[in-house]
């Protein structure tokens, strides 16, 4: 027996596609991101060197709340036992008040916006998010 809160077929596939789309955005600024420092610090020298700063150094601290909504999402999809629908349309929901890029916003609203203004990939990257969330407003997800 199923319960009537379980994450639908089509829920689960919606979280399936934006984790997807995240992960793409989060390289894209991850390597956004790396290029900025490199020009102020200098070159990181390997990938275990860049995977140290992108956990500890406050340079990429904005980050980390795009890294853990995805970690939220994995294990939500992983689950053993029947994930809630509330919990898995609110991750999409969280992604899409996260991802608003707001010069006036929170830090990492403030780094996106930035980022976009000077990323042609991170506009590409926002835009396949966008559409994989499809043409709701902000308004409805939010009431």
């Amino acid at each position: 027996m199923t319960s009537e809160n379980e994450l639908t077929e089509k829920t689960r596939e919606q979280l399936r596609n934006v984790r997807g789309v995240l992960l793409g955005l989060h390289k894209t600024l991850l390597d956004f991101e790396r290029d900025f420092y490199e020009r102020a610090r200098g070159k990181i020298s390997n990938s275990y060197e860049f995977l140290n700063l992108v956990m500890s150094d406050p340079w990429f601290a904005w980050l980390r709340r795009l890294s853990e909504l995805i970690v939220e999402m994995d294990e939500l999809l992983a689950a053993r036992e029947s994930p809630q629908e509330t919990t898995g349309l609110a991750l999409i929901r969280q992604s899409r008040l996260l991802l608003t890029p707001l010069e006036s916003g929170d830090e990492f609203q403030r780094k996106y916006f930035g980022a976009m203004q000077q990323s042609p990939e991170v506009v590409l990257a926002h835009a396949e998010f966008a559409k994989v969330l499809g043409p709701a407003r902000l308004s409805k997800e939010v009431h």
